[in-house]
């Protein structure tokens, strides 16, 4: 990351920005908009697009700025030529301007989010999605769009999904096969809910549906989707298998180091120190190399397990949007098509007549499954679950299928579904080594 850092201090000195849209102005958009505006060199937040704009004006006057509200294209390029901030409830006048280079989307709305996306490619924007649900969702098709353009879709930098490809990047890079890769997870309930998440929720001034998808384990299967898409990577059962540990280190008492090299796989730790971050094991079974490793105290081998403990998107997306702009480098971006979904699950038992409220709801919540398992069983993907109505009862812990649900009208993310299973195949993709 010090190239990328470099290139933007000599961005800093040529007088010549990099010029960034945010949309969303939450718990992570806010705290992106003060490092931006405050840390990062070479770079300018030229704009904030929020559907509730005091949320954008809270974000950059915490920066320390006095934006100025806009409503049309002509008012917001006016506004970038001038140097001044502008803050506007219409997403689209950021995807059209001229003088933006990058957008983040950073709602965590799929419906919305793809809308954002589709909008942001169709004028030339690179695109850095803070949306892990609409990343797992439609991320191949996603990537399509952006290729024909010419610019890059990408995770993030910081989220667990980017430590861990910065990790399987390293890990290739001394010479390892990546074989295992995932998050470090503290806790996980699937039943929780707004509910029983609203303390937490507002004793941390998030949002208390984000947080059930914390806790329930929905953002896990998002985040390590997108870890799988990128990777080749498979899971070795639906939800993957989460095994206590005392230590990230301690993950290879439960897998084989062999068997991995293999059937590389994403999956996770549950309560294990440290208590963040994500991890990689790499696979190396040469007993030359095996002796540094040794001496160096990774262990006997073939398996050598990497780990970051911490994540932190909101200073380092800063640095998603310099690679993909300067570099053309996405931090996390999909192979081709799914290897992986996400694919809902009722959290009760459901009747016939309710509607399904999505992500971080009372009604569902979403589980990894490989992707050719999912389409044979017609499984309904979780970032599409929200307003369908269900056609039948559905027991708790059941997967939801297509066929048990009534989607709503007229959705740009069913088209873009459908456009994603006609282009790609559910097939196995060679994993990235």
């Amino acid at each position: 990351m010090s190239m990328v850092f470099s290139a933007l201090e000599r961005r800093a000195e040529e007088g010549k920005p990099i010029r960034v849209g945010l949309v969303g102005a939450g718990y992570i958009g806010r705290a992106l908009a003060l490092q931006i505006v405050t840390r990062v060199p070479g770079m300018r937040l030229v704009a904030i697009a929020s559907r509730t704009p005091a949320k954008a004006e809270e974000a950059y006057r915490a920066a320390g700025v006095d934006p100025l509200v806009v409503e049309t294209v002509v008012e917001l390029e006016r506004a970038i030529a001038r140097a001044r901030p502008a803050i506007t409830d219409d997403a689209s006048l950021l995807c059209q301007a001229a003088g933006i280079d990058a957008i983040v989307e950073a709602t965590g709305d799929v419906e919305f989010g793809a809308s954002v996306a589709m909008d942001a490619l169709a004028h030339g924007k690179h695109l850095v999605l803070l949306n892990a649900e609409l990343d797992a969702t439609l991320a191949p098709i996603l990537k399509l769009h952006a290729d024909r353009a010419g610019v890059v879709v990408t995770g993030a930098d910081g989220d667990e999904p980017g430590v861990a490809m910065s990790l399987v990047r390293f890990v290739r890079s001394i010479g390892l096969e990546p074989v295992l890769a995932g998050n470090i997870k503290g806790f996980y309930d699937p039943h929780r809910t707004p509910a029983t998440q609203a303390g937490f929720a507002a004793a941390t001034g998030q949002n208390a549906r984000m947080v059930t998808s914390f806790a329930d384990g929905t953002k896990l299967s998002m985040e390590s989707t997108l870890l799988a898409n990128a990777t080749g990577f498979t899971v070795d059962r639906r939800g993957m298998h989460g095994h206590r540990c005392a230590h990230v280190n301690d993950v290879l008492e439960h897998f084989s180091a062999d068997d991995l090299r293999e059937r590389p796989l994403v999956d996770f730790v549950l309560g294990a120190e440290p208590p963040s971050g994500a991890f990689v094991v790499g696979y190396d079974e040469h007993e030359g190399r095996g002796e540094t490793m040794r001496t160096f105290k990774l262990g006997n081998g073939p398996g050598y397990v990497f780990y970051r403990p911490f994540h932190l998107p909101q200073r380092e997306v800063p640095l998603t949007v310099a690679r993909a702009v300067l570099f053309h480098d996405p931090a996390v971006a999909p192979l081709a098509g799914p290897v992986c979904e996400v694919v809902a699950v009722a959290k009760r038992d459901l009747r016939a007549g309710e509607t399904l409220d999505g992500i971080g709801g009372f009604t569902c919540y979403g589980m990894i499954e490989n992707a050719e398992p999912a389409r044979a069983d017609d499984l309904l993907p979780m970032g599409l679950a929200d307003g369908c109505r269900v056609e039948r009862d559905i027991s708790a812990d059941e997967p939801i299928s297509f066929s048990d649900v009534k989607r709503p009208d007229g959705r740009l993310t069913d088209r873009l579904w459908a456009e994603q299973e006609a282009v790609f195949a559910p097939v196995r993709i060679s994993a990235y080594r």
